[in-house]
């Protein structure tokens, strides 16, 4: 048994108190109850359970001590385990490492000195544990902690704790405060002065008990008090003004009186009918008792949002707050030890309101223990009670007004209402609402300046407006990991500005995730003073076009140049950028010209019959005989090809293609959808490119088959058109590389180049990029919108093949034919060199007959030839139609290129007339 004792959660806990606080079995009951009920709680941590990021803050804390080779030890470590599947929750065994890590005689806003939070949490007197409920409940405190708390005159926004409300307009001072304060002492605090003492009860069940009924006006000694006589000639059934006084500040606090009470029905306090009682007092009585109505309605809101998580930080009261009520016979003090949210400015608010009406307790309590009458010039009375609440009413008014505004809202969202609603003529009411902004965007500070410093987004509630998506893969990170919530983007900052934010911590986590570079954010820019305190917040709000756009730009640009020189110093992106050109868009000619003619025997097989092996080694040897051999090996080495699906009687020329491995960072810019436009912008100029190469050698064959063919001069007028065509064909082609080479690639990649020299981060480069291969695609005719006109240009370069074998057919048999007469000659030549006859007649009429029956082809020949150029022209006329018509200017410029003698026009109008 003494062993499972020892085992016990409940013993271990109680050790673990006992060894916190310092303190005995018995000493530690409170605190050992109180972490009992934190322990049994569902709390979840309001921190995104991101592993990486929690390994990179035990890192970053590593190095700050200057341990740099515990870090590294550290980083294998954890290397080692993330391949191992013995622990499934890794996340929560680094964060409690993390937590133990920390020094706790220094403040953090996460991992505190569990002693002394037990110490400030618990009372002295009480015998059970606080807890949260659906509203803040009192803690019963000591007669000097209420001297304490009340000790600080000025309230969290700058006023006076009374003058807050009295000392904001031309509204008089109670004569009767001022002469309880000079008479109390000038050593005494005026929180002491203001305050009347009042027992403390040893039962804390009766602290933390809401204020539902009216308690009495004082402690029991007082119950003998004298009675306020009334006023001369008043009923004697009448309501006297000193009881709907005291009526009164019970529902200002939103408690019924004896007299006054909430009517559910019309939604606001009402007298009882019953009640005699003048007019004058019964409308006094009515206005004030919207004091009530309105603190309701604000103290309505807080209650249902302050421990709603789906309300966020933003809009929640700070966990670690410690919340203490007084009713009237409690003074109220809410003392926040971090205030950062929406509620939490609104608890200040009814604070500083609570504070005006215990001081007006305490006058009234004074009053009765001296007996004075309703006629005496400093007693409490209602006109002077509508005199000194006008300020608290219209201060109670806006804040009602702005929660009602803000009914749903969130985050970002939340501060732009709450910022729309601060867009007054009144100096008042704007003050009210810039001091609750501050408090409001608090959050929303620390997030982006953790997030642009740090890198980190712990947005448990989705309150920020930078977005991430866990489920996002590595190689995604920058493109689809971090995204804008444009709903969340508070009206004080810009597009601008929120664009350059997401960039800022996107840049930090694409260094460290992607490019592994560990260079902690300190020294990439150094961070600037952060907005600790609301006051911060204040600051940074009143000057957003001036320090702190001065922040974010600073941070923007050291962190973008930076990622940027570690892209082109250790992943050589301009050089990829450069070798994209050269390869995949032909930029190097003497690389593809001798490729093509390593290739021509290859390719013009049958496409089943390539094997890409032999294929990468024609493109290797191709490499080391021309200057390609000079460029980086990083570069060559991802240079490769590639064959592509195969169709039914396809070459190796339809096949082939060169192709680029990307991976790492550069794939970030060099995206699958990049590569494949690279692929069809290659497949199109290689096309381009191979009837440049068809049409020089059908004019190689031109030149050097004239002379040996004018033997045959029944061949002159076939050799003449195909002469005509070939020179045509020639002229279009040498049009088209020329609007490609020149108008097309140049122009946009001298463009792309100098906006990548220009520009300010990644997203610039990727911009520009995408921009680029968009313009190709398009001016290229490789787009939806030019699907036509790139239907007519594949026609003509089939058409260019087809005569090339028609031209090849041509000369073939002519070449035979010539043989032939030459072989006949020479037969002839030795026959009379010998003596005898050169033919017998029966081998001139066979050598006759064989000519005649070349002769007899020539016809069919050049009937192909016209057919051949009939249809080529006709294509060519519907291409330069569709060009004309284009709504792209440099095209219509090619079509007047390609027919600068209107010979096209001409062949047209001659079909018409014929």
């Amino acid at each position: 048994m003494a062993s499972l004792d020892q085992k016990s959660p409940n013993v271990l806990l109680q050790s673990l108190c006992c060894r916190i606080t310092g303190k005995s079995e018995a000493e530690v009951a409170h605190q050992f109850q109180y972490a009992v009920r934190v322990i049994g709680s569902n709390y979840a941590p309001t921190i995104e359970r991101d592993e990486f990021l929690v390994s990179e803050k035990i890192k970053k804390e590593l190095l700050k001590q200057r341990r740099e080779g515990d870090a590294a030890l550290f980083s294998e470590l954890h290397r080692k385990l993330q391949t191992q599947g013995v622990l499934k929750h890794r996340w929560s065994v680094l964060y409690l490492l993390l937590s133990l890590s920390e020094d706790p005689r220094k403040p953090s806003s996460r991992v505190g000195n569990y002693g002394a939070l037990f110490a400030q949490a618990l009372p002295r007197d009480a015998h059970s544990t606080p807890f949260y409920c659906t509203r803040p409940q009192s803690l019963a405190l000591s007669y000097a902690d209420r001297n304490a708390g009340l000790s600080g005159s000025v309230g969290t926004s700058g006023i006076s704790s009374l003058g807050v409300y009295t000392l904001n307009g031309p509204t008089p001072t109670p004569q009767a405060l001022l002469a309880s304060q000079s008479s109390a002492g000038a050593t005494q605090p005026l929180g002491s002065r203001l305050a009347w003492a009042l027992p403390v009860s040893s039962s804390p069940s009766s602290a933390l008990a809401p204020p539902t009924s009216r308690p009495p006006l004082g402690p029991a000694v007082l119950s003998s008090r004298l009675v306020r006589p009334r006023r001369d000639g008043d009923a004697a059934d009448e309501v006297s003004e000193a009881a709907l006084v005291r009526d009164i500040l019970y529902v200002f606090q939103g408690i019924d009186g004896k007299f006054i009470k909430m009517n559910a029905q019309e939604n606001g306090y009402k007298m009882d009918s019953k009640v005699v009682l003048c007019r004058s007092l019964r409308d006094t009585s009515s206005r004030l008792a919207e004091l009530g109505w309105l603190h309701n309605k604000v103290r309505k809101y807080t209650d249902a949002r302050s421990l709603d998580r789906a309300f966020g930080l933003v809009g929640q009261v700070s966990r670690r707050c410690l919340v203490v009520f007084f009713t009237p016979v409690h003074l109220l003090m809410l003392t926040c030890v971090f205030p950062q949210s929406f509620c939490a400015s609104l608890h200040q608010e009814l604070k500083e309101y609570y504070r005006l009406l215990s001081v007006l307790h305490s006058q009234l309590q004074v009053e009765d223990e001296q007996g004075v009458t309703i006629c005496t010039e400093s007693s409490l009375t209602l006109r002077r009670l509508l005199v000194w609440m006008y300020d608290p009413k219209v201060r109670l008014k806006t804040l009602a007004a702005l929660v009602d505004f803000c009914q749903g809202r969130k985050g970002g969202e939340l501060a732009s209402a709450v910022h729309a609603y601060g867009k007054t003529g009144d100096p008042q009411m704007r003050a009210l609402i810039q001091h609750i902004l501050s408090l409001v965007s608090h959050p929303i500070l620390s997030f982006l300046y953790r997030w642009i410093y740090d890198g980190e987004l712990e947005d448990t509630y989705h309150e920020f407006f930078v977005a991430s998506d866990p489920n996002v893969k590595t190689d995604r990170l920058w493109h689809d990991k971090y995204s804008l919530r444009k709903s969340m983007i508070p009206s004080f900052i810009t597009m601008d500005q929120a664009r350059k934010v997401l960039l800022i911590g996107k840049s930090i986590n694409f260094l460290h995730q992607v490019c592994h570079d560990r260079t902690p954010p300190g020294k990439i820019t150094p961070a600037s003073k952060p907005a600790d305190t609301p006051k911060d917040a204040a600051e940074l709000l009143s000057d957003l076009e001036g320090a702190f756009q001065e922040k974010i730009d600073s941070a923007y640009f050291d962190t973008s140049k930076y990622l940027l020189d570690v892209l082109n110093r250790n992943y050589l992106l301009l050089e990829h950028l450069q070798a994209m050109r050269r390869y995949l868009l032909l930029g190097q000619g003497d690389f593809i010209r001798h490729l093509m003619d390593l290739l021509k025997p290859e390719l013009a097989r049958p496409a089943t019959t390539l094997y890409q092996h032999n294929l990468t080694g024609i493109l290797e040897t191709a490499v080391r005989a021309t200057n390609a051999q000079f460029d980086n090996a990083e570069i060559l080495k991802r240079l490769d090809v590639r064959l592509l699906e195969v169709s039914p009687g396809d070459t190796g020329w339809d096949v082939f293609s060169l192709d680029y491995h990307v991976d790492g960072p550069i794939a970030t810019v060099f995206t699958r959808e990049c590569m494949g436009h690279y692929l069809r912008v290659f497949n199109f100029l290689w096309r381009a490119k191979r009837m440049e190469y068809t049409l020089t050698d059908i004019w190689k064959g031109q030149m050097c088959n004239a002379k040996l063919l004018k033997t045959m001069p029944e061949l002159s007028g076939v050799l003449h058109q195909c002469h005509i065509l070939a020179s045509e064909m020639v002229h279009f082609i040498h049009q088209m590389q020329y609007y490609i080479t020149f108008e097309v690639l140049e122009c946009s990649w001298d463009e792309l180049w100098n906006k990548v020299q220009q520009a300010q981060d990644l997203d610039h480069i990727i911009a520009a990029h995408d921009v680029f291969l968009d313009t190709i695609i398009s001016r290229c005719l490789l787009d939806n919108n030019s699907r036509s006109l790139l239907n007519q240009l594949r026609a003509i370069f089939d058409q260019i093949i087809e005569f090339q074998s028609a031209q090849d057919a041509l000369y073939r048999s002519a070449l035979e034919e010539l043989t032939l007469r030459l072989q006949f000659e020479e037969r002839k030549r030795q026959r009379e060199e010998e003596g005898q006859w050169g033919v017998t007649a029966e081998q001139e009429a066979e050598e006759r007959r064989r000519i005649q029956e070349f002769q007899d082809t020539i016809p069919k020949m050049r009937s192909q030839l016209r057919i051949l150029t009939h249809f080529y022209q006709s294509i060519v006329q519907q291409f330069l139609v569709l060009l004309m018509t284009s709504s792209d200017e440099s095209l219509r410029f090619l079509s007047f290129r390609l027919d600068f003698n209107e010979h096209y026009r001409f062949v047209c109008r001659s079909k018409e007339t014929r």
